[in-house]
């Protein structure tokens, strides 16, 4: 019925229903178990957060020389990378070099001034000398 409106509206439903879903990046099976791997995550994300946004074989070369334990080689890392991701600790952007694309890992921007103003304030009262 609604099909034979044009050959527009046959596009875009061939269009809409021909795209993939995005891959549920929470379903990651990180390899170790959940504690462990939150160690890892957290050890992580401040190398990100400390040396800016790096590439993959960056944050490689910094978790080598930092000994992360739990990390066994940097294809476990890149899931990690991908499960922190999932879990929206970091995000990965693109940089276009020329004709070549660099894909950088960066932390989050954090809301510090949401989480001060969150908090409960106790105002005080300052008055003059009693006598």
């Amino acid at each position: 019925m609604w099909l034979s409106g044009g050959n527009g509206t046959a596009t875009t439903f061939a269009r809409y229903f021909s795209r993939k879903c995005a891959p549920n990046l929470r379903k990651i099976n990180p390899r170790v178990p959940p504690q462990e791997a939150a160690s890892i995550a957290e050890a992580l994300y401040h190398i990100i957060k400390q040396q800016g946004p790096l590439t993959v074989s960056n944050t490689w070369n910094h978790a080598k020389e930092a000994g992360i334990n739990g990390l066994s080689s940097k294809t476990h890392m890149k899931l990690l990378l991908k499960w922190m991701r999932g879990r929206n600790m970091l995000t990965q952007f693109c940089n276009h070099v020329g004709s070549s694309k660099k894909f950088l890992l960066s932390t989050l921007p954090g809301e510090p001034e949401i989480k001060q103003l969150n908090k409960p304030t106790v105002a005080t009262l300052e008055t003059g000398s009693r006598r």
